[in-house]
């Protein structure tokens, strides 16, 4: 596979990683296209283990969003700036402490998106429960499998 493929494949899998975060995008749907149709183009073993891998992990996730209670993240407050906080954060911790640190930098992106619009401790914590229970939780399963997928993929591709 080329260079523009591997390029063209990279950009499909960000676009679902911001699509994640954006209500009408298929998020997920587009990190596992594209490592399916790289798995495809490069049919190498470590390439098919990947795809293996990101089919069990979207699997996982999608049981894991549908055990979490529906219910509407726009009720809670919850905007796109937000969201944009929440994914930065969660994509900064993902690079500082790998793997795990999606997890914390999520709740603090949000955290600091509404400390910075509320101004007090308090009221930002109530804010981010709020949120959390509102259907963060299930936007951050979701963007951690994909994040997981595409950390693989680049593993993959650097390293395999």
């Amino acid at each position: 596979m080329g260079v523009w493929d591997l390029l063209l494949v990279g950009l499909v899998i960000l676009l679902g990683l911001f699509g994640v975060l954006l209500p009408a995008m298929p998020g997920s749907l587009l990190v596992w296209a594209a490592v399916m149709w790289w798995a495809l183009k490069d049919p190498q073993p470590v390439a098919w283990w990947v795809l293996v891998g990101a089919t069990v992990l979207m699997f996982v996730s999608q049981g894991v969003r549908w055990a979490l209670p529906p219910r509407k993240l726009r009720a809670s407050g919850a905007n796109r700036r937000m969201l944009a906080w929440a994914g930065a954060g969660s994509t900064l911790g993902f690079v500082l402490l790998p793997v795990l640190g999606a997890i914390p930098g999520f709740l603090a992106g949000i955290y600091l998106y509404e400390r910075r619009r509320l101004g007090r401790h308090g009221d930002a914590v109530a804010a981010l429960r709020t949120v959390m229970r509102s259907g963060g939780s299930g936007i951050l399963a979701e963007l951690f499998t994909c994040q997981l997928i595409a950390a693989a993929w680049i593993g993959a591709v650097f390293w395999g």
